[in-house]
């Protein structure tokens, strides 16, 4: 009787396992979104490094007692440039921001808030990009709504326009301002 070698199975076991796998994937509930580990957690903590004039982030900041937005940015990045009028809209209707400025220069990213207009309440910078591995970041730009105790409630992977803005990002915040209302916030 012929024997089948080791060799000759396993390529079909290896396609087997990754179409198990595409097909778990496209049984989600939402195939296209990347899921975050850190939603309904505590924010992990951001470094304390800031940029030269501008606020940087302390212990403390992300449980400021309001919702707060935490923007993964770099002046660098085409689609944060693309969102950032929509960042200066919401600052300006009283949203707190706080920006992570990532894998930047610090002149480039200094010069960008100039020429562009800070929103930020606190600016904190990473370089090295630890603080968004902490955070799950795959690219930027990225936003995460916290709740008034620090709590991740959402993620926001992409910049923040058009219908994807409309229909997806702007539900999330306002209910978030709306139980932050709730609550005597």
């Amino acid at each position: 009787m012929a024997r089948i070698s080791p060799l000759m199975v396993l390529p079909p076991l290896i396609f087997a396992a990754f179409a198990g796998l595409a097909y778990v994937g496209m049984q989600r509930e939402d195939p296209d979104g990347l899921p975050s580990t850190r939603v309904g957690q505590e924010a992990p903590p951001v470094t304390e490094a800031r940029l030269a004039d501008y606020p940087g982030l302390v212990e403390g900041d992300l449980t400021e007692g309001q919702v707060t937005l935490v923007n993964f940015w770099a002046s660098w990045c085409p689609p944060c440039r693309a969102e950032h009028p929509k960042l200066l809209e919401l600052a300006e209707a009283g949203v707190r921001i706080v920006g992570v400025n990532i894998k930047d220069k610090p002149g480039a990213a200094e010069s960008y808030l100039v020429d562009e207009e800070n929103p930020f309440a606190a600016v904190a910078f990473d370089p090295q990009g630890r603080t968004a591995i902490d955070w799950g970041v795959t690219a930027p730009p990225e936003t995460f709504i916290l709740d008034a105790e620090g709590t991740v409630l959402y993620r926001f992977i992409g910049p923040l326009i058009g219908a994807d803005y409309e229909n997806r990002f702007k539900p999330e915040l306002e209910a978030a301002q709306g139980a932050e209302l709730a609550a005597g916030g």
